[in-house]
């Protein structure tokens, strides 16, 4: 995508040293934590690149994290996925958003962890302000299903205000609507452009993942012997890759 040529800014790599590979989590001292695929030092930040190809990446100045840890499973969240997909499902039908998209920005904003704060004070799953949780009418933010419907609301409002235009509701989402509107895009912080990238290719990674498990289905289906009333035919699956609401 064009956002994600704009965020590979070129860098000369001589004399960067890489030393880390796999993924790992980078503990920040303000209590976030980072996963990524591999990490370097580029002069006087840490680049953690968050995928296996050099699209998507953030810089952390050094001396705010405070260790990298080996990831050894899955976060609790993610390995009892059933209950929350449950959650998120309703809610993304309740939006009409694509349930993709919304698990995709809960990786973002807080790797599935319920009670994550960041340094601004930003909390739970999708990681809400508490005067945008007040205004949306969230209790309590680290209730998952509050969080959920406080976020999903919101984003929906954000797509809507900006015409289902992806980008603009992502940006606006995590930089804020005043600083898409001062700069007519998204804004110029490498925060609010890594965030934006991570989103959208985990987005679309689902959806191509989603299309090759129908394609294979259909396979399947077609290559085994008829028996009884003939399989209702399914409909081919729509490109989805800007698919946002449904």
């Amino acid at each position: 995508m064009k956002l994600l040529a704009q965020l590979v800014l070129g860098f000369s790599l001589l004399g960067i040293s890489l030393f880390a590979s796999g993924t790992d989590v980078a503990v920040l001292r303000n209590g976030f934590s980072i996963r990524h695929e591999r990490r370097e030092v580029v002069g006087s930040v840490t680049r953690l690149y968050l995928g296996a190809d050099r699209d998507g990446y953030v810089d952390v100045p050094t001396p705010d994290i405070d260790r990298f840890e080996q990831e050894l499973s899955a976060p609790a969240a993610e390995r009892n996925s059933h209950p929350m997909n449950e959650v998120i499902n309703a809610v993304s039908s309740r939006h009409h958003l694509d349930p993709d998209l919304i698990n995709s920005m809960i990786r973002a904003e807080s790797g599935f962890n319920p009670r994550a704060v960041s340094s601004k004070g930003a909390q739970g799953l999708m990681q809400l302000m508490p005067q945008t949780a007040s205004r949306l009418g969230v209790l309590n933010s680290f209730d998952p299903g509050d969080n959920l419907e406080g976020g999903t609301r919101y984003l929906r409002e954000l797509l809507e205000r900006y015409h289902f235009d992806l980008i603009k509701a992502l940006a606006a989402y995590n930089a804020g609507p005043q600083r898409v509107e001062q700069y007519q895009g998204v804004p110029p912080y490498y925060e609010t452009r890594a965030y934006v990238a991570r989103i959208i290719r985990d987005f679309n990674r689902r959806k191509v993942a989603e299309r090759r498990t129908a394609a294979l289905k259909r396979a399947s289906d077609h290559k085994a012997p008829r028996r009884g009333a003939p399989a209702i035919k399914q409909a081919a699956l729509p490109n989805t890759t800007q698919q946002i609401s449904r």
